[in-house]
């Protein structure tokens, strides 16, 4: 069991840190395009509402949670995307008041329930913990694309150790999006937080390794960011590799990003 009351403080920080970039928005700046094709602020703050919003329905209710799941047609990825247009119509002021009460929601949900209890999601059951985890890596990417549609250079801090553990854990997404065969081999992560703290994973003795700044492999297995423009560096061909590939969620890779794209 992992308690989850640390994960809970750094998501709500994390959250409210997305807040304040969209908070004094005019309504002409929420259609802002970011670097996401397609998506400009409004949607991204959509697509959090809505994925906020199905994590307190995993955790408080979920026989309906397992119910809603079975009823998808087209698959996660096309719900998600038809889920937008529940928000993209809404004025400025209604979208930012249902992002954040669902936020809230879903996050008070998520805090209430033991640790030691599973939720169900979209492939496995998850621990409490895992699932707020995932709320960082989305929370950190899509806040991402709006500090960079708003020219936005955003401060890390130590909370995104949950995101690099988390990272770990689902080394294998990138290879399976892909439909390629993860390697059996582990690799070895030794990453300096924004504190300069070290943050190790993985056996000591691994020959592949990753190594570098933890904020920079964030951007990296969120993709807003593309692996020459970060301080990243592997050891090893599995690990270079991987680094091309790494993600952090689910289904599609997407389009990432382009080198060079932002600058120094």
């Amino acid at each position: 069991m992992t308690d989850t009351t640390g994960v809970i403080a750094d998501l709500t920080a994390e959250a409210a840190e997305v807040d304040a970039l969209v908070a004094g928005l005019s309504e002409a700046e929420w259609d802002t395009p970011t670097p996401a094709p397609g998506w400009p602020v409004r949607h991204q703050i959509g697509h959090l509402a809505f994925i906020f919003r199905i994590a307190g329905l995993s955790a408080a209710q979920p026989e309906a949670f397992v119910a809603m799941t079975k009823s998808l047609k087209g698959g996660f990825e096309a719900a998600v995307n038809a889920a937008l247009e529940d928000y993209i119509h809404d004025p400025a002021e209604v979208l930012l008041t249902r992002w954040r009460a669902e936020r809230d929601a879903g996050i008070k949900a998520l805090a209430a329930v033991p640790g030691d209890q599973l939720v169900p999601w979209l492939v496995n059951p998850l621990p409490p913990y895992v699932l707020a985890c995932a709320g960082m890596m989305e929370a950190f990417g899509h806040g991402q694309d709006i500090a960079d549609a708003l020219g936005v250079r955003r401060e890390r801090t130590d909370r995104i150790k949950h995101l690099v553990g988390f990272a770990v854990r689902v080394r294998d997404f990138g290879y399976e999006a892909r439909n390629l065969k993860p390697p059996a081999e582990e690799f070895r992560f030794e990453l300096t937080a924004p504190s300069g703290a070290l943050w190790t994973f993985g056996p000591e003795d691994a020959t592949q390794r990753v190594t570098g700044s933890a904020a920079d492999f964030c951007l990296l297995v969120t993709r807003r960011r593309h692996r020459y423009d970060l301080d990243v560096r592997a050891q090893g061909t599995l690990a270079d590799q991987w680094l091309d590939i790494a993600q952090a969620y689910r289904g599609p890779a997407g389009q990432g990003r382009k080198p060079g794209q932002f600058g120094a």
